[in-house]
């Protein structure tokens, strides 16, 4: 298969849905990305009362005098999510969501997209990932960043339970925003594939690093989805930003991963035609 680009535009969008529409047009016509995904909290149901009320633990990120108030400015509501998701339809893309709490899973299933994600952070919030896999009838993708073992077993034995192991993606992530290169480790995507590339839909490297060079290493490696968040300007205010591609580093990684998927293939005969011609004039004549 084609590897698969998803956009992450996660909450990079300032709370504004009139930026998230022009990031979607850009990361559809400019990058020729396949997918664009956002996020969707319940804060209140996310975080504790204490978490909630704290202050942003970088004060000049925040959009709000709390935490909780942060992460409500950034939130789009059902019907936004509406919006956008008929916003990509009209403009050949498809919608996505990562689903952070149970109360955004029942909203965004409630829209039919073809895929989902659990994100790192609540991938052991088994409760939701087994309502997800009992209610949702498109692919859930997972990420497993900052997870054990334990953890992941965890994961797939819900997916093989509920039966839904062939419509999940597993991604391997790193979770830190951004990640250096020496600690990406993408040899874990060979594992993933020994281990469960008979069960699962697909393998994925879900990426915080800078740069595009790893994604190649990753496709080489195996991987068919590739999920790097995206920004039109880095030094915007947010936490995700530094991590983020703008529009001309996304625009080519997906132009050098779909190059390079072309060539990750086997001979089909021992001297290819276009070599038959070079053999002629410069091979050595026994």
């Amino acid at each position: 298969m084609e590897p698969k680009i998803i956009c992450e535009i996660g909450c990079n969008h300032l709370g504004d849905i009139e930026i998230a529409k022009k990031m979607i047009k850009i990361a559809k016509e400019f990058c020729h990305v396949d997918v664009v995904k956002f996020q969707k909290r319940c804060p209140k149901e996310l975080l504790s009362k204490e978490e909630y009320d704290k202050p942003h633990p970088v004060p000049q990120n925040s959009y709000g005098s709390s935490y909780g108030e942060h992460r409500e400015f950034l939130e789009f509501s059902l019907e936004q999510n509406a919006e956008l998701k008929e916003f990509c339809k009209n403009n050949d893309v498809e919608y996505s969501t990562s689903v952070w709490d149970l109360t955004s899973a029942k909203e965004i299933v409630s829209l039919e997209p073809n895929m989902l994600k659990i994100p790192s952070a609540v991938n052991n919030n088994y409760e939701l990932l087994e309502w997800i896999c009992k209610n949702y009838n498109g692919e859930i993708h997972i990420s497993l960043g900052m997870t054990y073992k334990e953890e992941e077993e965890a994961i797939i034995d819900i997916a093989r339970k509920t039966k839904k192991i062939k419509d999940v993606v597993l991604y391997h992530c790193v979770s830190g925003y951004p990640v250096v290169v020496e600690e990406l480790y993408l040899l874990e995507i060979k594992n993933l594939i020994g281990k469960y590339s008979n069960d699962v839909k697909g393998i994925g490297f879900s990426g915080h690093h800078t740069g595009i060079a790893a994604d190649i290493s990753a496709l080489t490696l195996g991987a068919k989805y590739f999920e790097r968040h995206f920004t039109l300007d880095r030094t915007w205010k947010g936490t995700d930003h530094a991590a983020s591609l703008e529009p001309d580093g996304l625009r080519r990684l997906v132009r050098d991963l779909k190059s390079v998927n072309k060539a990750l293939k086997t001979k089909t005969k021992e001297v290819l035609d276009v070599e038959e011609f070079q053999r002629n004039k410069l091979k050595y004549i026994t």
